[in-house]
């Protein structure tokens, strides 16, 4: 039986633990490793989002800046607008928060105009855009960085007394390939996070208003990601609702390899499906996805054993 909790997202409170939830993700960003790009404009996002609330996401996240492998994140810039992006292109500089808002706020706003009850969250490590898209009609904010890179980050939320979501990573995305392997990814994970979790308590962030998130595949390679997949009960020890994104990610490619060749994105579905459910075995209250219909299909058989 997994923890039940009650996270407080501001404006409703969500009944974590009597049956999985489900963020489906959607990318408003030329350069998403699991869309290409797809869902770059406006309209098509909204609708996207929309067609994932039929097939069962009880959580919509709208990010604007692609963390794939190699991506330059983190940077900040007061708000200017770096050169322009064209849609299928990748981005080759980082983000600037200008940029990041025109992405976001007109989906976050559209979609709750069109769905009033909707759950939003908003993907962002900046403090201004994570303001802008709460007082559009966001419920949540999901911080990649931990609430660590934006110094503002933490009285923002505090302020906007929002649903939170803090994620464990290490180092940034353009650094990846040169960490040092770590002994015990385990410990080093659940160290971190409550450190992190307890300084945010510490700045006014309340408890019943985060969620964890042990960051697969940011900063962990390959090798690291299996024991944090197969010892995943333990970060029950910190006594916090857990979030999980596995989706597509590449240490499921390399799991799935044939004839030396890591499984490429579009034949990742299977091995996300396996590795969702054992999560949701071990006591995951939330699965961040890009396939949301075949995930809620699993969760339907994995809950009999989860609740």
């Amino acid at each position: 039986m997994r923890p039940v909790f009650e996270w407080n997202i501001g404006s409703r409170t969500l009944l974590l633990g009597k049956r999985t939830l489900i963020m489906g993700v959607v990318n408003v960003t030329p350069d998403s490793f699991s869309d290409g790009g797809k869902y770059f404009d406006r309209d098509r996002a909204v609708e996207y989002s929309l067609q994932l609330l039929q097939d069962g996401a009880d959580i919509i996240d709208v990010g604007g800046e692609s963390t794939r492998p190699g991506s330059h994140v983190g940077a900040q810039d007061g708000g200017r607008a770096s050169s322009p992006v064209v849609a299928g292109s990748p981005d080759k500089h980082p983000v600037s928060e200008t940029e990041e808002l025109g992405r976001v706020i007109p989906v976050i706003t559209a979609l709750r105009q069109k769905r009033p009850q909707a759950v939003i969250s908003v993907d962002t490590y900046k403090a201004n855009v994570a303001r802008a898209a709460i007082e559009a009609g966001a419920d949540i904010v999901n911080d990649i960085s931990g609430f660590r890179w934006d110094a503002q980050m933490l009285k923002t939320l505090a302020a906007l007394k929002c649903g939170c979501v803090l994620m464990h990573m290490r180092g940034r995305p353009e650094e990846w390939r040169n960490l040092p392997p770590v002994s015990d990814i385990l410990m080093l994970v659940k160290r971190e996070l409550r450190e992190w979790v307890d300084f945010a308590v510490t700045k006014g962030v309340k408890r019943e208003r985060l969620v964890l998130d042990p960051g697969f595949g940011f900063g962990k390679n390959f090798q690291e990601n299996y024991p944090l997949l197969k010892r995943f009960e333990e970060l029950h020890q910190l006594r916090y609702p857990l979030l999980v994104g596995v989706s597509r990610k590449s240490f499921i490619g390399r799991a799935l390899a044939r004839d030396g060749s890591d499984a490429s994105v579009g034949d990742r579905l299977l091995g996300t499906l396996a590795a969702e459910t054992a999560l949701i075995v071990k006591g995951a209250h939330i699965v961040r996805t890009h396939d949301v219909r075949a995930c809620s299909d699993a969760i339907k058989i994995a809950d009999i054993v989860a609740s």
